[in-house]
């Protein structure tokens, strides 16, 4: 075998290793979990990328030898792909140094040309969450921009990355050929023509397998955060959800209405224990659709056994959705709010109605639920940051969701004041 092969081995390997390496760290995990980033965050994200690859890039520089452990290229467009333009720039500029300082001039502007280029691509994408999907595969993305049509803006985007990726290997070709070996290190043999061709083929994995790994522990981390959410909301679903409230008002129904209408009472408390026999499950993460709906009549038949004709309810729901899974304990909360600060302030009542049908969009088969009121409405000051309150039935609903789904879910809130409020929830199907 001979040094060209093993030196692009080696480097393969040491990408896996630092990438491991920097997995390992809680701190740049976590900036990871998250793609809204501070410029403090994306300024942490640059430096532990850069300072992995300025070291290697100093150690090939100073020794003369372990030409694999340059990786500065790499790491500038991987940097720009995972944190945008600031990170791709910076890194680009810090890992260059050491090659500046030996006497390669264009390392500077290529590396950081490559990481803005990182950024553009970032750019591209649908949604952020497509950037841990790129791979160097991209027959199999070719397969599925043909076989589904819905899933074409992300095919085209990982199809697009590859590119990206050897477009920026392809710059440093140029840069060779037109200014020679002195002012751009590189790893050709210029006695093998397109057998160099294996140069590209490593620069497309040395990008991806970061992706790939910190991808890997990326959703490692959201597994057990989403785990940890949905414990604490079992644990909390009596004195959160049902709350004792509910419970008192629930067991002043069941006496009035002994003396008045036994059976009726027998009835509101044959629902109530349903529904705490539902929330003190502890093996169910989702749902069918169908099953929330059971939960949902079972507690507004005690809801309406309380408030009578004042309250009414519709539902307007998709067959073809009752099957669909769904977060436990989706929708109760929403119809709670409904109840408590949209129809029991009105002294006619009013009308819940709950809704559910798919979408079919860009990005793939949609599961929408809809939970409207013609209640008093809420105040334009209050709708605006109803979601930022931790305690509140729909914020809970919506931290939920973020965790299960990511960006790929979307949660809206529209309200009219005198005229009512819809919730509107977005999953993929």
């Amino acid at each position: 075998m001979d040094t060209q092969a093993i030196i692009l081995m080696i480097k393969l390997a040491a990408a896996a290793s630092i990438a491991s390496i920097l997995s390992r760290s809680s701190r740049f995990l976590n900036i990871l979990l998250h793609e809204d980033r501070t410029l403090l965050e994306r300024l942490q994200l640059t430096s532990g990328i850069s300072a992995f690859c300025a070291t290697g890039s100093a150690v090939r520089v100073f020794t003369g030898s372990y030409a694999a452990a340059d990786m500065c290229l790499e790491g500038s467009l991987l940097a720009g792909i995972i944190g945008g333009y600031i990170s791709g720039l910076l890194t680009g500029i810090v890992c260059s140094l050491p090659a500046v300082l030996h006497g390669e001039y264009l390392a500077t502007p290529l590396y950081a040309a490559v990481g803005v280029m990182g950024g553009l691509l970032r750019d591209l994408a649908s949604e952020p969450e497509e950037v841990w999907r790129l791979s160097p595969f991209f027959d199999l993305s070719l397969y599925r921009l043909l076989r589904y049509p819905d899933s074409r803006a992300r095919s085209l985007f990982q199809i697009a990355g590859l590119c990206a990726i050897l477009l920026a290997e392809l710059m440093r070709f140029t840069l060779l050929r037109l200014f020679g070996s002195q002012l751009i290190f590189n790893l050709y043999d210029p006695q093998r023509g397109w057998a160099n061709a294996a140069v590209f083929i490593t620069t497309a994995f040395t990008v991806s397998i970061p992706i790939k790994i910190w991808g890997s522990a990326r959703n490692e981390r959201l597994l057990e955060n989403k785990e940890r959410l949905l414990v604490q909301a079992r644990l909390s679903a009596l004195s959160s959800q049902i709350n004792p409230h509910f419970l008192f008002n629930t067991l002043n129904t069941v006496s009035s209405l002994i003396r008045t209408d036994p059976e009726k009472a027998r009835l509101v408390v044959y629902r109530l224990s349903s529904i705490l026999r539902r929330l003190l499950r502890k093996t169910d993460n989702f749902a069918p659709l169908r099953e929330e709906l059971a939960f949902i009549d079972d507690y507004l038949s005690i809801e309406i056994a309380r408030f009578g004709d004042k309250l009414r309810f519709e539902k307007k729901v998709d067959e073809r959705t009752l099957d669909c899974q769904v977060p436990s304990m989706l929708l109760q909360p929403l119809i709670e709010n409904s109840i408590k600060h949209g129809l029991a302030p009105k002294l006619n009542g009013g009308t819940i109605v709950l809704e559910s049908y798919f979408e079919r969009q860009p990005e793939g088969l949609r599961l929408v639920l809809s939970v409207a009121d013609d209640g008093v409405g809420i105040e334009d000051e209050s709708l605006s940051s109803i979601l930022e309150h931790p305690g509140i039935g729909v914020s809970n609903v919506n931290e939920r969701l973020q965790v299960l789904f990511g960006a790929s879910y979307r949660l809206s809130i529209t309200s009219q004041k005198g005229e009512g409020t819809r919730t509107l929830i977005e999953i993929p199907a």
